[in-house]
């Protein structure tokens, strides 16, 4: 009788977004709803699953806790690639690791709103209403405002799509940009420096890699109007962490709105949590009802071709 574990279903959603009945009777299924990712105690809690479907970047998959799980057969992943799952150790183990697709739309449109909500101050002013409070701050306007993306790829260019038809300029930078793809999009191809200057907006879309890991800094920071505002809905690392908080607090850019973080979840009194002038989401980009039925039914594609002896969506 196979056994199912499913990580890190905040949301408690998981058995009402796939249909998880059509497979084999014998085939048992148990839903976490909490974060563990403490190797021991991990361990202990998966040691008799032969089949884990993860949430991806929620609980990291190591070498040393692929190795201590001796039943585990299948490893599923939502999207195509896991940062925190090393692959090549599972299937060192003989696990089939499989992904899954996902809505090509969520975190383009969360990137947008919370563009928006930096803006026209929306956090603030709906505090403000709770507390008795009226206007206490002016908006800006988009159209003829300058947004700056970082990572013109699938993401990236869906957000100059929504920047065009809100009248803004659009200017874009990563390192292997190309003319071609930025007239595609609609945007003009700078280098990283201009881009920091001349953005209202910066907005990141980029894979987490040893490239990108802290490739906005303290002097990216320094080099952005008083009045400019960070999004990152990308990973946390891309930005360093110390050098927004310094940022955001000194009040050297007017605000950021950031749904990722070095460390997820990201700790109760942690120092982003303080800060008046950020925006803060806990990594719901991809966290759209949408999404979550093409991840839960994917995962039971894909458990049901693998017990068929011919998985699919198998990540190399």
């Amino acid at each position: 009788m196979p056994k199912i574990a499913i990580l890190d279903d905040y949301t408690n959603q998981a058995r009402e977004m796939g249909n998880w009945n059509i497979l084999p009777e014998d085939f048992k299924l148990e839903v976490f709803t909490d974060n563990l990712v403490q190797h021991d105690a991990l361990i202990d809690r998966l040691r008799n699953f032969e089949i884990i479907c993860a949430m991806r970047e929620r609980t990291p998959f190591p070498a040393p806790v692929f190795e201590r799980l001796e039943n585990l057969k299948l490893f599923i992943t939502t999207g195509m690639r896991n940062a925190s799952v090393d692959v090549a150790a599972a299937k060192a183990r003989g696990v089939t690791v499989c992904g899954t697709t996902g809505s090509p739309w969520a975190t383009a449109e969360l990137t947008w709103g919370l563009l928006q909500a930096c803006a026209r101050n929306l956090i603030h002013d709906d505090r403000m209403m709770r507390e008795g409070r009226w206007i206490t701050r002016i908006g800006v306007e988009l159209r003829g405002k300058t947004l700056g993306i970082i990572g013109l790829g699938n993401l990236g260019g869906r957000v100059a799509e929504y920047a065009k038809s809100f009248g803004m300029n659009t200017i874009a930078w990563s390192q292997n940009l190309t003319e071609q793809r930025c007239r595609e999009c609609n945007a003009e191809l700078v280098d990283k420096e201009s881009l920091f200057r001349e953005s209202d907006f910066v907005t990141i879309h980029l894979v987490l890699s040893s490239r990108s890991c802290g490739l906005v800094s303290a002097t990216d920071f320094g080099l952005m109007k008083p009045t400019a505002y960070l999004i990152n809905t990308s990973r946390g690392p891309i930005v360093n962490e110390i050098a927004l908080i310094d940022a955001v607090d000194s009040g050297r850019i007017a605000g950021a709105a950031v749904d990722v973080y070095d460390h997820e979840p990201l700790p109760p009194k942690h120092r982003l949590r303080s800060l008046a002038n950020l925006i803060m989401t806990p990594h719901t980009g991809y966290v759209t009802k949408e999404t979550y039925r093409i991840f839960h039914q994917q995962m039971i594609e894909n458990i049901l071709s693998w017990h068929a002896g011919n998985p699919m969506r198998e990540i190399s």
